[in-house]
């Protein structure tokens, strides 16, 4: 398993690193459209979608939605900061309730547990971290934004992963996510703080105008979008009496397993760069 879960891994860290550096922005767009779309695939069991047809039908839904997006926000030849702005911001509001649905899990089932607003909370998750990446990509080094960001929520990852599993006492969330605690929380962010000092120090002289707390408020909130993203999607597979999301990937589970992360880190991270005005 461990093999298996490994070479999985480092497969998909070869294709991304191959795709965010070597495609045009549209084929990028496109492909991670479709990456999406099977996540959205796996959503629509998780929502409460049991006929395969119906699966189908969210996804393209999901798609549509997507293309729409894409449409309304790239008027030229990339996402409109104009428009794209107002966007994340509100995707950041809406994980913010996602965190309140968190906390107060399972009273707070009864506020989304059915068909359709599950059905909604897979559409603000997915389709619009797919617009942050997108934004991020449209970037002249949106390459390089694109492997920070990874690189910080997999930082925050494997940092709480080894300070829990060593020091972890205090549960953040039991009734989600039973392994998760406290300790492992800030042994993560110690890391991201890590990270975000290497990058701040090695920040090219144009971008003087960042300062060392701008870069530490990025990247520290970047990795509870993270956490809050990995909570959200633990909790409504707990709901629905899933271990996995899927099984697309050997050794990892469904594509939902490893996006979950991802889904609530890039609105903030894209978010905070405009804010700080990379």
């Amino acid at each position: 398993m461990l093999k298996q879960r490994v070479i999985t891994g480092v497969s998909m860290a070869a294709l991304f690193l191959a795709a965010v550096f070597w495609l045009p922005l549209p084929a990028l767009a496109l492909l991670f459209a479709v990456v999406v779309a099977l996540g959205g695939w796996e959503w629509a069991h998780l929502a409460g979608w049991e006929k395969p047809s119906l699966r189908v039908a969210y996804a393209v839904l999901l798609a549509a939605i997507m293309a729409a997006l894409y449409s309304y926000c790239a008027p030229g030849e990339g996402p409109s900061q104009e428009r794209v702005q107002p966007l994340l911001g509100l995707t950041c509001l809406w994980w913010s309730f996602a965190l309140l649905w968190v906390k107060s899990y399972p009273s707070s089932a009864i506020l989304w547990r059915s068909i359709l607003v599950r059905s909604l909370m897979g559409i603000l998750i997915l389709a619009f971290a797919w617009l942050a990446a997108v934004f991020l990509l449209s970037h002249p080094r949106g390459g390089v934004l694109m492997v920070i960001m990874v690189l910080l929520v997999v930082a925050a990852d494997v940092g709480a992963y080894f300070t829990g599993k060593s020091l972890g006492r205090h549960h953040m969330a039991p009734d989600v996510s039973p392994a998760k605690t406290w300790e492992g929380f800030w042994g993560g962010i110690a890391c991201v703080v890590l990270i975000a000092s290497i990058i701040w120090y090695l920040l090219p002289a144009r971008y003087d105008h960042l300062s060392y707390i701008a870069i530490l408020a990025i990247a520290v909130t970047t990795a509870l979008g993270s956490v809050v993203g990995d909570l959200t999607v633990s909790m409504v597979k707990r709901e629905s009496g899933l271990k996995d999301s899927g099984a697309m990937l050997p050794g990892h589970g469904g594509l939902l397993d490893r996006l979950d992360s991802l889904c609530g880190a890039a609105p903030v991270f894209a978010l905070g760069l405009l804010l700080a005005g990379y």
